[in-house]
Order: structure tokens, then C-alpha cells, then sequence
């Protein structure tokens, strides 16, 4: 991958580009944040990978998930580096995957599964929470929803 935003296929990632992108995920959605789940879920496979690399580092990253029709994708693994957090890195990261999700699917939903804590985070962007706080992997999530026309 580039430096900057790069927005790939899984087919375009190459086996360094896989690698930096699990080790990130596992150290902040399995170290960190203590949840033990199977991060490798063959979603992969069929998403578009954002990416953020500054030096040769991986800084943030998130994956678009074609939904269950053509006008609805869904957002998730969210994620920046520890070390960049706070530096208004993480709203760069999710305008950037609305706007590629647009490029790349047309959608006129975009869904997420927030952890509960960063709820204002995402309204910030116009997501809507719908349906109730549950627990995912011990910690509280909540759906929302973008909804684009």
C-alpha cells in the first residue's frame, strides 16, 4: 500500500498488506480491548479495505461489506492506531470510507455496529441509532444507520 488513504479489493492487497491489517485489528479488537472472537470471518474476501499509512505504518484502517442488496453496504472494523488517537485521524478515517463506499457501491444506506461509548461520534456524521444496546464480545454495541438520498 501507498502512503496516505488507499481504498483496495482484497484481491489487491498483497500478503504484507493482509498482514499489517490483522496485526492492527489484533492488537486493539483482541489485545486492548480483551475480546476473543474469530476476527478472520471470510468477510474479507469480499470488501473494500480503507487503509491510512504514514511512513510505512499502518494507522488506521476500516472494511466496506456489500450489504444484503446494491443500496446497502455496511462499515466495520473501525479502527486507528493508539498511537494517533485523538488527532481527529479517526473522523478523517470515516469520512473517508462513506465517501469510498459511495465511489465504490452507490449505496443509499450505509450501516454500522457501534461500540455504545462512541454513539456521538458516529451521529456526528448523521448516523442514527435503531434498535437497543447489546452486548457483542462483552462490550456494549448499538446499530446505526446512514442514510445517503
Amino acid at each position: 500500500m501507498k502512503e496516505g488513504w488507499n481504498c483496495l479489493a482484497f484481491e489487491e492487497l498483497t500478503g504484507n498488506d493482509v498482514y499489517e491489517i490483522l496485526k492492527l485489528r489484533e492488537a486493539v479488537f483482541i489485545l486492548e480491548q480483551q475480546c476473543l472472537y474469530i476476527d478472520i470471518d471470510n468477510v474479507d474476501k469480499t470488501s473494500h479495505h480503507i487503509t491510512f499509512i504514514k511512513e510505512d505504518k499502518l494507522l488506521a484502517y476500516a472494511r466496506i461489506i456489500p450489504g444484503n442488496s446494491p443500496d446497502h453496504v455496511i462499515i466495520g472494523r473501525i479502527i486507528v492506531n493508539e498511537s494517533v488517537r485523538g488527532t481527529g485521524l479517526g473522523k478523517e478515517l470515516v469520512h473517508t470510507a462513506i465517501a469510498q463506499a459511495q465511489i465504490h457501491y452507490s449505496p443509499i444506506r450505509i450501516d454500522i455496529s457501534a461500540q455504545d461509548y462512541l454513539r456521538r461520534f458516529y451521529e456526528s456524521f448523521g448516523f442514527i441509532v435503531h434498535g437497543i444496546i447489546y452486548d457483542l464480545d462483552g462490550i456494549p454495541h448499538i446499530d446505526m444507520t446512514l442514510q445517503l438520498v
